[in-house]
């Protein structure tokens, strides 16, 4: 610690048993006691300004800190939605290649398969996953997208009655709707 005879801005101990006396300073003189007054007033109110000052940055601070947070949280989840649905079209044809080839067995039928496992695996991997309705759901349009609605005997209204493609979630945001037809069957 510094000796206080260098350092002329630190105290002596032993001044500091003195008390300084407001009060009595301000009798010794009836002008300097309101304006001495007034000047303690307006330290008061100066610091009492600096101290919301200081507060409401703190504040914003710390409001700016969660913001960034969130946002990076964000862009790390939904940065690569553009890309997932630039590779929708891919899954889409894939399986529209292994549908219309059917039960065939041959390494062309395995190839494709092989490569929608893969694709369906890398979007399981970054938070992609599929919405595959199923015939007699109920059509909900939070996830589904209703491509036509026609009369199906059997059905019941709102019931979807054929797939056209499926949809798909990026971590909870919603990529593409399912796109389905929807039963427009009157109740009996």
């Amino acid at each position: 610690m510094a000796d206080p005879k260098e350092n002329p801005f630190l105290d002596d101990p032993e001044d500091l048993e003195e008390d300084f006396d407001l009060d009595a300073a301000m009798e010794e003189g009836d002008g300097p006691k309101d304006h001495a007054r007034a000047n303690v007033d307006a330290i008061v109110e100066e610091r009492d300004e600096l101290r919301d000052r200081l507060m409401r940055s703190l504040a914003e601070a710390e409001n700016v800190r969660k913001r960034a947070a969130r946002d990076r949280k964000e862009a790390e989840q939904y940065g690569g939605s553009k890309l997932a649905r630039d590779l929708l079209p891919v899954y889409d044809n894939l399986r529209r290649a292994l549908d219309a080839a059917g039960d065939g067995k041959d390494g062309v039928i395995e190839g494709i398969q092989l490569t929608l496992k893969e694709l369906v695996g890398v979007f399981g991997k970054h938070g992609i996953t599929l919405i595959s309705p199923e015939l007699g759901e109920k059509f909900d349009p939070q996830v589904h997208q209703a491509m036509f609605e026609a009369p199906l005997p059997g059905t019941k209204a709102g019931e979807i009655i054929q797939v056209a493609a499926e949809g798909f979630l990026l971590h909870d945001r919603l990529l593409r709707p399912a796109q389905v037809g929807v039963s427009s069957t009157p109740a009996s």
